[in-house]
């Protein structure tokens, strides 16, 4: 059994998906792209793009009773690998022990022209 989770404190998907689902102790965030859900406004630098990415991942954590504690996987999607060092200061920030598994990997475009996407994986 599945359940949706949605946070008002968080972006709205920007297609047909869910910002996460909830499948036994297991949720599964979707990849968070750095808009503020306030405003809608995307940060220039990665490393505010970075940094606003996982707090939309930390809000909608927070809806389904999860922390960045739970998190055991995050993929990283950047358009550029010359900002992986930027990117990794700010993610160091988040994640400061019991780091989760990670991969990162270089796309040639994402969505709106941002620099960076952070997708979670967390169980409880």
């Amino acid at each position: 059994m599945k359940k949706v989770i949605s946070s008002p404190n968080a972006p709205k998907a920007v297609g047909p998906y869910s910002q996460a689902i909830v499948a036994g102790n297991t949720i599964y965030v979707s990849g968070q792209l750095p808009i503020n859900p306030a405003t809608g406004a995307v940060p220039e630098t990665i490393a505010e793009q970075t940094a606003q990415s996982l707090e939309n991942t930390v809000a909608i954590l927070k809806e389904a009773g999860y922390t960045l504690d739970d998190v055991v996987k995050s993929t990283v999607l950047l358009d550029d690998m010359n900002n992986f060092g930027a990117m990794n200061e700010v993610y160091a920030r988040y994640y400061t022990k019991d780091m989760p598994a990670r991969v990162c990997y270089q796309v040639a475009k994402l969505p709106m022209g941002v620099k960076v996407e952070i997708e979670t994986i967390a169980v409880k």
